[in-house]
């Protein structure tokens, strides 16, 4: 669920909403996809762009007149299914990879729908943005969390004694993960205790040209989005298929590897990034 645009705040003019009729496909767009949402890219999700908003606008039609069913209600079952992909992760051989990768698309689509939802009824709420935030750190660091586990095979199935080097792995990625999203969230917190208002896109550009030269080059390659939930789900399907084929978890254990070496390097150059820009000022 993403805050309310200033083209939300002017669909408050539209005329009052018919919770029992089911509006056309035309008239929900108007509302919950505002001109400019979905080409904000800072907001949107690559694969919210791509296709999860096309199949979510239905979704939402549908829900539109299911008034038992809450914005936050969504967001509760949104969270849940995040930590509910991190579980399915242990489950040993390939079905665990698909099983985590499916439920972060159903994740997603739950992301999507609860604030489309909220949009169209007039429910949006700072609850509503809260829980949201609170449900990607949760999520992300259970899916994480959920790879060592799944890395250190809790099964047994090498026949050896589980390794849990590699579910310590996992969890420094999962810390990773949250202390990125932290970085961001508490520059927000860090201006409101100051007395200054929301921080604009331009104050995010790094006031040193060589640390501005390697943020543009970092977001170039976007190897920091490997450690989000769908780039992270789809990563360790990839290697659970490599491991199928080549067989024991070697795949498995070098995406653990990897993503904990993201999340460490991107927290640390993260924080150097706003620390170094006009965030703070």
């Amino acid at each position: 669920m993403s805050k309310p645009s200033t083209a939300e705040s002017r669909s408050a003019t539209r005329p009052p909403v018919d919770l029992t009729v089911r509006p056309s496909i035309e008239e929900l767009r108007a509302v919950i996809h505002p001109e400019g949402m979905l080409q904000r890219r800072s907001a949107e999700h690559w694969a919210g762009r791509l296709y999860m908003r096309k199949i979510s606008l239905r979704i939402t039609r549908v829900l539109s007149t299911v008034t038992a069913i809450t914005p936050n209600g969504l967001t509760y079952l949104m969270m849940f299914t995040g930590i509910l992909a991190g579980i399915g992760l242990v489950v040993p051989g390939i079905a665990g990879a698909v099983v985590g990768a499916l439920l972060i698309q159903v994740y997603l689509l739950l992301d999507c729908v609860d604030g489309e939802v909220a949009r169209w009824r007039r429910q949006t709420s700072l609850t509503g943005v809260y829980l949201d935030r609170v449900g990607h750190y949760m999520s992300e660091a259970a899916l994480l969390t959920g790879l060592g586990l799944r890395a250190a095979d809790l099964f047994h199935r090498d026949g050896a004694a589980s390794h849990w080097a590699w579910a310590f792995l996992g969890t420094l990625a999962a810390l990773g993960a949250i202390l990125i999203k932290s970085e961001t969230d508490l520059v927000d917190v860090a201006r409101a205790r100051s007395g200054l208002t929301a921080v604009e896109d331009s104050a995010s550009v790094p006031r040193s040209a060589s640390v501005a030269k390697a943020r543009r080059a970092a977001s170039f390659l976007k190897f920091h989005r490997l450690v989000g939930a769908v780039e992270a789900s789809l990563f360790v399907l990839a290697a659970g298929i490599a491991d199928q084929v080549h067989g024991g978890l070697f795949f498995t254990r070098l995406a653990v590897v990897v993503l904990a070496a993201i999340a460490m390097l991107q927290t640390v150059l993260h924080l150097l990034s706003i620390v170094l820009s006009s965030r703070l000022r």
